[in-house]
């Protein structure tokens, strides 16, 4: 029991930092990925490919992938956005640093 209580004091906490970019990243990346399923569900990407964009030759895989990290850019910047307007008024008044407490 010792050294498990040993091990728990020698563990550093998380930055603050690292973990903004955690709660804003991890949601959007969780529903990118669902949003993604269920958009490709109904949507062939080489038929978009046809209709969008004639002239270049993307592959199903390619088509998938573009849409999975365009879809979870925009659930990101949904998350970020959230988080600016979260933020207490007093550190959107001075700007936000990370030592600035509210």
């Amino acid at each position: 029991m010792s050294q498990r209580t040993a091990s728990s004091r020698e563990q550093k906490p998380t930055p603050p930092c690292l973990q903004r970019v955690g709660a804003i990243l991890w949601p959007s990346f969780f529903v990118a990925g669902v949003v993604t399923m269920v958009f490709f569900a109904y949507v062939d990407p080489e038929a978009l490919q046809h209709m969008t964009f004639p002239s270049l030759k993307l592959s199903r895989e390619l088509g998938y992938t573009l849409g999975f990290f365009l879809i979870w850019l925009a659930t990101a910047s949904a998350s970020l956005f959230t988080w600016i307007l979260l933020r207490p008024s007093r550190q959107v008044q001075r700007g936000f640093r990370s030592g600035n407490k509210p």
